[in-house]
């Protein structure tokens, strides 16, 4: 049977439904008050009145990092280009990839910055090649020489997941697709419709369900946000046709793909601690900044607050912020700096850029 694809059109010609975090009817669009409370309600808060615009005239920018030095580093999923920002500086190639085959929503995809970067000098990439999606590491350089640690993830023009990020235990987190074959979120032998969890060097880290194998959790469809605090994991996810999702994510956990799309499900899955509807969401990027998981949205064109209650759950329904602001938002980090910084996806083939996109955008703190 083919693939269901989902149809990402404009927000403006769906019925808006406010998210849930459990199961519920949909909800009226949110009011300026509702919005207004969104702002202030986290703690910390950041001021989205305040927009301090990092970089314009990206192209396509994906994934984002930090070095130990508070420059950014932003990966361009089809240049192959990795550029380094500065606020107030213009950005500045700093490594080209080879062997980068973008097609579709593949490509160079999230980066990672090593853990002990100041002795190492580490860069992590997921690609897209011509055979499959893979993991290198390099140090940054014009045409640096890159490290394969991990092959062998399946990939499509589509469900190539990509994001990757080294966790509070110090070891590299993958979120994979499932490249459009359903079967294989719930196939343990295949490292697709994942997140993987490995040691720097790519072989399986301790304490993995199975010891012999990367795989962390499975049932996802696309997962693109990872994120932490307050001691748990989180990621985003895209469902098919209905549902999307933020997760808590749990050693071995199965989050459902294909046999359940959203809540339900019984006692074999995870239910998610957030959804929405897929015209309001398609989730990319994630990050958790004090009490609050941030979540970009590509097709809702804004950005999602999770309240989160300390204990992996959330605490309350989400809101919405930016919401058309800015258009297509790929990526979402919490920056050494306290800024909340905000990636565009403008320019991805899916969006209306403006003539400054795409763009990089951080917002300061509220002051107590």
């Amino acid at each position: 049977m083919p693939l269901k694809m989902r149809t990402l059109a404009p927000v403006a010609v769906f019925a808006i439904a406010s998210a849930v975090a459990v199961p519920a009817a949909p909800a009226a669009p949110l009011d300026a008050v509702t919005r207004t409370a969104a702002r202030t309600a986290a703690n910390p808060a950041f001021n989205f009145a305040a927009p301090d615009v990092v970089a314009t005239g990206l192209s396509v920018p994906w994934g984002l990092a930090f070095l130990p030095d508070g420059s950014a580093l932003v990966s361009e999923r089809n240049s192959a280009r990795i550029l380094q920002l500065r606020p107030g500086s213009a950005p500045t190639e700093v490594a080209r990839l080879s062997g980068v085959q973008p097609t579709g929503e593949a490509g160079l995809l999230g980066i990672a910055v090593s853990p002990t970067y100041a002795q190492d000098g580490y860069v992590y990439a997921y690609y897209t090649s011509a055979s499959d999606n893979r993991i290198v590491r390099f140090k940054l350089a014009a045409s640096p020489q890159q490290e394969v640690i991990f092959s062998g993830i399946p990939k499509n023009t589509f469900h190539d997941g990509g994001r990757i990020h080294f966790g509070p235990d110090g070891f590299l987190y993958a979120g994979t697709g499932d490249a459009g074959t359903k079967p294989n979120a719930q196939n343990r032998n295949t490292p697709a419709g994942k997140i993987l969890r490995m040691q720097p060097n790519g072989s399986p880290a301790p304490g993995n369900p199975n010891p012999n194998s990367v795989v962390y959790t499975l049932g996802h469809r696309n997962v693109q946000g990872l994120a932490w605090g307050g001691g748990h994991m989180y990621a985003s996810e895209f469902g098919q046709n209905t549902w999307d999702e933020a997760n808590h994510i749990t050693i071995g956990g199965n989050y459902g793909w294909p046999q359940v799309e959203g809540p339900g499900g019984g006692p074999n899955y995870i239910a998610p601690i957030a959804t929405w509807s897929t015209s309001e969401a398609s989730p990319s990027g994630a990050a958790v900044a004090g009490d609050t998981l941030y979540v970009a949205a590509l097709g809702g064109r804004r950005l999602w607050l999770v309240p989160l209650d300390g204990k992996g759950g959330s605490s309350g329904r989400p809101t919405a912020v930016l919401q058309g602001t800015y258009g297509r938002i790929r990526t979402v980090s919490v920056g050494p700096d306290g800024y909340l910084w905000v990636m565009t996806s403008n320019r991805d083939g899916r969006g209306t850029p403006s003539a400054t996109d795409d763009r990089i955008v951080r917002f300061p703190q509220v002051k107590p």
